[in-house]
């Protein structure tokens, strides 16, 4: 194990944890960034020049500034949550731990982990991955980009018309106590 590769895995996971943890939704989802960055930088230290970028470029520049955008359009002026810890989250920590056993006892006992048999890097380049996706899957490329603009749009929607109808309720419980008084 080398020393960029420790650092990164600690700040991947360090990322992933402060997003669990984390009391403010904003907060966590910044800490989902540096999470998805560290993976990012993991895949580029390990030679997957393509799954590293496309990481990047797809987690970190498109879906987490979406639930970014998404957070802060949606929510109103709702106040700190209550508690960190709830029963809910420790029973969910221990099944998340024992996945983790399951899937460690799992490596450990196949018959690959103990052979030691390496498979065969595929010999494709970026740049036949590149042509691939703008020439063979072109359509199918654009269509999940227009799926992506098409979500965003909805959410900014809905999040203007709560904003309205919020707005639009205040003002007449504002003029009820006008009324009243």
């Amino acid at each position: 194990m080398t020393l960029p590769f420790l650092i990164l895995a600690i700040m991947t996971l360090a990322g992933g944890v402060a997003a669990m943890t984390m009391r403010r939704l904003v907060h966590c989802a910044l800490a989902l960034v540096v999470s998805f960055a560290g993976l990012s930088a993991l895949y580029l230290n390990l030679g997957a020049e393509f799954a590293g970028l496309a990481q990047l470029l797809v987690y970190v520049g498109a879906i987490a500034i979406l639930i970014v955008f998404a957070i802060l359009l949606t929510r109103g002026g709702e106040g700190e949550p209550e508690g960190a810890f709830s029963p809910a989250g420790i029973v969910g920590a221990v099944v998340a731990l024992a996945v983790f056993a399951v899937l460690a006892w799992a490596v450990e006992t196949s018959g690959v982990a103990r052979a030691g048999v390496t498979v065969a890097a595929p010999q494709i380049t970026m740049r036949e991955i590149g042509f691939a996706l703008m020439q063979r899957y072109v359509l199918p490329l654009e269509v999940i980009a227009l799926m992506l603009t098409a979500a965003m749009i909805g959410a900014v929607i809905l999040a203007l018309r709560e904003k309205r109808n919020d707005s639009a309720g205040d003002s007449g419980a504002a003029q009820k106590q006008g009324l009243r008084a």
